[in-house]
């Protein structure tokens, strides 16, 4: 069973994905007014029980997603995590002892199957194909062993990038990652139950029909449970938290000349057992 929040008649759900639309589960559950709440009480199997042999109230073409999680404390993204992601940037160092991390906020993504929007200050958009992982049960200090017991989730992230203001300081990527609607996240949430689920799984981003990424969880510098482990060492992670686990080598900027996005691409991110996540790119109005 899969799950996502999305708009429909001028209001905002979540419910049950279907092959033909969605199944409205909020109505039902006031006391979770979002997913966030629902993973919070770990509720996302009574969501399940609740889909069941229930008719979809919003077909196909009815609806539009929204970010699964739409109010994240915390949205936590992990950078150069792959070998050949560590090699492009060319500075003859080995990959560092401990991760490259930084934030982002909710309002810089969108939902899956809507633009992403360039806006006029740059034209260095830029795609990035990752896993996303949603923290179910809180905790400080996770070890590594207990790590996959505070995963309520997994859903698929578009880590867009404004390249050339990722550089606009000595220090900080913040102002390239945070431009509104610039990423996208969906389309939905798969709960998560075993290890496999996120242990070797295949990562792949297609732009407009061209593969540009392709990679596997087995090789990530710093898998996922020592992501939560060090993340979890210095904050506490609360439930409905989000950790973008980082993308493989690819990227548009990394091609010489480089191949930034343009109005009209289709960027496909797939991985295993999860899904695929859709966008297409849009000039801000």
């Amino acid at each position: 069973m899969r799950f996502a929040t999305y708009s429909a008649d001028g209001q905002t759900f979540y419910g049950a994905v279907t092959d033909e639309g969605m199944i409205a589960l909020s109505p039902e559950f006031p006391q979770w007014p979002t997913l966030r709440e629902v993973i919070a009480a770990e509720g996302l199997h009574e969501l399940a029980i609740a889909a069941q042999d229930k008719p979809v109230s919003h077909a196909n073409g009815g609806f539009q997603y929204q970010i699964p999680i739409p109010a994240p404390e915390k949205i936590i993204c992990v950078g150069v995590n792959f070998p050949a992601r560590n090699a492009e940037y060319k500075d003859g160092q080995d990959a560092p002892p401990n991760m490259s991390l930084f934030i982002r906020f909710p309002g810089s993504f969108t939902g899956a199957d809507q633009p992403l929007i360039r806006p006029p200050e740059t034209p260095q958009l830029d795609y990035e194909g990752e896993i996303a992982i949603v923290i179910g049960k809180g905790g400080r200090r996770i070890s590594q062993a207990d790590a996959y017991d505070h995963i309520a989730a997994i859903t698929l992230c578009n880590e867009g990038t404004l390249r050339d203001w990722v550089r606009h300081a000595k220090f900080n990527v913040t102002q390239g990652k945070n431009w509104d609607q610039s990423g996208a996240m969906g389309p939905h949430l798969v709960p998560f139950t075993a290890a496999a689920q996120l242990d070797d799984i295949r990562l792949t981003t297609h732009v407009s029909g061209e593969l540009r990424q392709d990679d596997r969880t087995s090789r990530m510098l710093f898998p996922v449970r020592r992501q939560i482990e060090y993340i979890s060492t210095f904050t506490t992670l609360k439930p409905g938290d989000i950790i973008v686990t980082g993308t493989p080598t690819g990227a548009g900027a990394r091609f010489d000349p480089p191949r930034f996005l343009q109005p009209g691409d289709v960027i496909k991110i797939e991985a295993e057992g999860i899904g695929t996540l859709i966008n297409t790119v849009e000039d801000e109005a």
